[in-house]
């Protein structure tokens, strides 16, 4: 049985490519029926505010990736409610609604049950 793997992603989708390769990684994971989890912790969670204008930066739009997650296989999506919290992002208006917020003890929790995890 292939191991675990959750990625926890802390970039917004403006500041490099982070964001774009912690999405590949999982879509990927995804397309080879890897048991993978992502969480979205710090600015991070910008990457599920909807309607971003990614091409007044220059940068290519995230939403789209993170839609398709679920066609890949991909279903433990998280976001860590205290960053939610602090950067005014209600958990009801994601662009991606299965994004499950999670307290600091229940991340805690989440860590546990993954055999790896790569934090980009």
């Amino acid at each position: 049985m292939p191991k675990s793997l959750l990625i926890i992603s802390r970039q917004a989708p403006w500041s490099g490519l982070s964001a774009k390769e912690a999405l590949d990684i999982v879509l990927a994971g995804g397309a080879f029926d890897l048991p993978i989890g992502l969480l979205f912790m710090d600015d991070g969670v910008f990457q599920l505010v909807p309607d971003q204008k990614a091409v007044a930066v220059q940068q290519k739009n995230l939403t789209a990736n993170l839609q398709a997650l679920s066609l890949f296989g991909v279903e433990d999506l998280f976001a860590c409610s205290h960053s939610l919290s602090v950067r005014g992002i209600a958990p009801a208006g994601l662009a991606v609604d299965d994004a499950q917020p999670l307290s600091a003890e229940e991340i805690r929790t989440l860590l546990d049950r993954y055999d790896q995890v790569i934090t980009l």
